[in-house]
């Protein structure tokens, strides 16, 4: 007879400036979000747990709206789910939210839409309160020109000139639903929403993009490159330091927290929310 089980989703935030990525490594000495997470949730639960995520994060890319989920034989309830977790957890990663799903829900398939905030700080001198959270720029950077420079990119398109070379996915095709580029208390902030993202598609949309700031290239030419449909003809991979993942959207029959059914996202804490 086939024992039951319960499918649990949980909201995750963390800084990964100190972590190897979300996903699980061989070597212990590599800390992971998923390897720290499965650890403390297997203790609560008190039964190994496996993680299934939304969105595979890089090294050193953060996020306060992450999505996973996991099967386990027994509900222990939301808020021993979160506590229990997060008294076991580093303070570089915290569970925000828990909830028993339907076992139809699936973190990465069911999720309608990713969407990343990518912040450079421009100022003369390199921050050291917000090293390894923000990308830093001593140029000023031309956000106007940045945000036009972008418009291209909406849509339906082979987004292989911003395609990682170690990039798995069966195509190179994504959506973009929004994208802009804003200002806020010194800070740069790309803010773009898709179905899916490529590997470093965001960071190498960020490169191509600050280059325009930089006045290094004319508005037109990020366009341009996403025609060619060449990584070759790109800029450099910008660093994974200003990337956040502040939602990720599903449908309204998940049974999850009202902030993964709206529009509303889930912005860096120093970066005010857009009015």
């Amino acid at each position: 007879m086939k024992s039951q089980t319960t499918r649990v989703a949980v909201g995750v935030e963390y800084d990964g400036s100190r972590l190897a990525g979300w996903q699980r490594q061989a070597s212990p000495e590599l800390p992971t979000v998923q390897g720290l997470l499965q650890a403390a949730l297997g203790q609560v639960a008190d039964e190994t747990v496996s993680l299934t995520v939304a969105g595979r994060t890089d090294a050193g890319v953060h996020a306060t709206a992450q999505v996973a989920h996991f099967d386990c034989s027994v509900d222990r309830g939301a808020k021993a789910w979160i506590r229990g977790a997060n008294s076991l957890l580093p303070p570089e990663v915290r569970v925000t939210w828990a909830a028993a799903v339907p076992e139809s829900f699936h973190a990465r398939f069911s999720a309608e839409a990713r969407r990343y905030m990518y912040v450079i700080q421009q100022r003369e001198v390199a921050p050291a309160i917000l090293s390894g959270r923000v990308t830093w720029s001593r140029q000023t950077l031309d956000a106007a020109a940045m945000h036009q420079a972008a418009r291209p990119l909406l849509g339906e398109h082979d987004f292989s000139s911003f395609r990682a070379a170690g990039c798995q996915s069966n195509t190179p095709r994504r959506k973009v639903h929004e994208v802009t580029v804003f200002e806020r208390q010194g800070f740069t902030v790309i803010d773009i929403q898709a179905n899916a993202f490529l590997l470093h598609m965001v960071r190498n949309i960020a490169g191509a993009l600050m280059a325009v700031g930089r006045g290094e290239r004319f508005s037109e030419w990020v366009g341009e490159l996403l025609q060619a449909e060449d990584r070759t003809l790109g800029e450099p991979t910008a660093p994974p330091d200003g990337l956040y993942l502040v939602q990720v959207k599903y449908p309204p029959d998940c049974g999850l927290p009202p902030e993964c059914l709206t529009d509303e996202a889930a912005p860096p804490p120093f970066i005010a929310r857009r009015s």
